[in-house]
């Protein structure tokens, strides 16, 4: 009885199964090249039988998997044998009697019950592949590689090691020539958005194009547990790579070219607001107030939350689009920088980091977020700005946190944030507050800039005069009011990253 062996025993009595395992697997293939030099599926040119059939009926086990290969392998062996060649369990002659040859060195290692079928097939595979892009002295090296490398790490793994075993034993220049028809083969499929949902991309790179993509991602993806906190990173693999991919994009996709690097911004917001509405003071007649969609690439039309439209308008070029009564443009702004590149290179300095607690993102994969909203009404200075990750930037908004500014501390650091959740809602009023009394002292006449719109142009003439001048009374009235009143769900934004 099992239950009376000590642990001793069960692992001795568990390798001995192995070994009889793995030597009736032997017996499988060698009774199966027996049968098929014999022509016992000659009837299979006729259509009345195969290999692959008579093992399955013979062996039921192998019905699971595993026959296919187990005909292959004996038939190739039984075929390989010149006529009258063939003794006793297998072939006096040919490839599988070579044992310089791979089809002999694989033959021999499956016979002593060492390589499992699969393995052998691989191995066979992969040497044909390579066969005539490797040096002929090399050939029993690579193929052993190939063995030893499957037997300790499986059959998959074994796939794995083909580039670097050509690398090593090809013939000159025949790996440089592999890596450069790879190229070819290299694609990024166009998006497939699902109505609200995620939007999948296929991809295939070259090793280089990998290296290169692991190297950017690789720092960005590794869990990251808040060691301030304590909060633990619960994100899945998938999740945080897709995350640090995200991170690194943000970084290179400027509106142009001029704009990439230290100071650059990273998304273009196009506010898009009915005449009316504005005049009004509200956002969006069409029922879709707050929400986005996606510009100017081949995922357009995607919908945005307002939630995330004001997470990318923290650190984003806003171009200011007004629509007419039938929702024709009648004026397109110019590009309006929140924060200057002079301000951001400030930040990389001033605060070096993330500054969310705990976490140690460098400056260059950072943000910059707004502390007051700049929907709200906050203004694009330093006192009023922080460095976040993509990570944090996303959880600041979500959990509605803010910060305040102050003089470095012990450690160097210049951000503090207040972590309860809505912190931002509960200190909103004082900080607006804050600000009007600032701007008054600073400026009595001050007016709230508005969003510069660029010099007139052709459109300005489709609105009558009239409408114009009662439009600039009522806007420069209404934006003399709190700023808090035009809140996140009263704005439609169209944006394009």
């Amino acid at each position: 009885m099992l239950s009376s062996l000590s642990a001793g025993d069960l692992a001795e009595l568990m390798t001995l199964a192995d070994e009889v395992k793995s030597q009736a697997a032997a017996a499988q293939v060698r009774v199966t090249a027996e049968a098929a030099h014999r022509g016992e599926f000659a009837s299979a040119r006729r259509g009345a039988g195969s290999v692959h059939a008579w093992v399955r009926e013979h062996a039921p086990s192998l019905r699971q998997g595993g026959a296919g290969q187990v005909a292959q392998l004996a038939q190739d062996a039984a075929a390989s044998a010149p006529g009258g060649l063939w003794a006793r369990g297998g072939p006096d002659a040919g490839p599988f009697a070579d044992e310089s040859r791979p089809e002999g060195i694989v033959w021999g290692r499956v016979l002593s019950g060492e390589v499992g079928v699969g393995l052998a097939v691989t191995a066979l595979r992969e040497m044909a592949r390579m066969k005539d892009l490797l040096t002929d002295e090399a050939v029993p090296t690579v193929t052993g590689a190939i063995l030893d490398h499957g037997v300790a790490w499986g059959q998959a793994e074994a796939r794995k090691i083909r580039p670097r075993l050509l690398a090593k034993y090809g013939r000159e220049g025949e790996f440089d020539d592999k890596q450069r028809r790879l190229r070819a083969g290299a694609f990024l499929s166009s998006p497939v958005v699902a109505d609200g949902d995620l939007t999948e991309y296929r991809m295939a790179m070259t090793p280089a194009q990998a290296t290169r993509l692991e190297a950017a991602i690789g720092p960005l993806s590794k869990p990251a547990p808040n060691p301030v906190t304590g909060e633990v990173d619960l994100r899945c693999a998938g999740q945080r790579r897709v995350e640090a991919l995200a991170a690194v994009l943000a970084g290179a996709a400027a509106d142009d070219a001029g704009a990439s690097g230290p100071g650059g911004s990273a998304t273009v917001v196009h506010v898009s607001i009915g005449l009316a509405d504005l005049v009004a003071g509200l956002a969006g007649s069409d029922g879709s107030a707050g929400t986005g969609c996606v510009m100017g690439s081949r995922a357009r039309q995607t919908m945005l939350a307002p939630s995330v439209v004001r997470q990318l308008a923290c650190d984003a070029d806003v171009v200011p689009v007004v629509l007419g009564a039938d929702g024709e443009v009648v004026d397109l702004g110019r590009a309006t920088r929140l924060f200057t590149r002079g301000q951001r290179r400030v930040l990389w300095h001033r605060d070096g980091q993330c500054t969310f607690p705990g976490c140690t993102t460098p400056a260059a994969w950072a943000q910059a977020h707004h502390l007051v909203h700049w929907t709200d009404g906050g203004p694009s200075d330093l006192a009023n700005s922080a460095l976040l990750c993509q990570r944090h930037h996303t959880v600041v908004h979500d959990r509605r946190l803010i910060a305040i500014v102050h003089p470095p501390d012990e450690d160097g650091r210049s951000v503090t944030w207040d972590l309860s959740p809505g912190s931002y809602d509960r200190e909103l009023p004082e900080r607006l507050a804050t600000l009007a009394r600032a701007r008054a002292r600073s400026d009595p006449s001050h007016r709230r800039r508005r969003l510069d719109t660029g010099p007139p142009d052709g459109w300005a003439s489709a609105i009558p005069d009239g409408v114009l001048v009662a439009f600039a009374d009522d806007l420069e009235a209404d934006l003399e009011a709190d700023h808090a009143t035009w809140r996140d769900e009263h704005a439609l934004w169209d944006v394009s990253a």
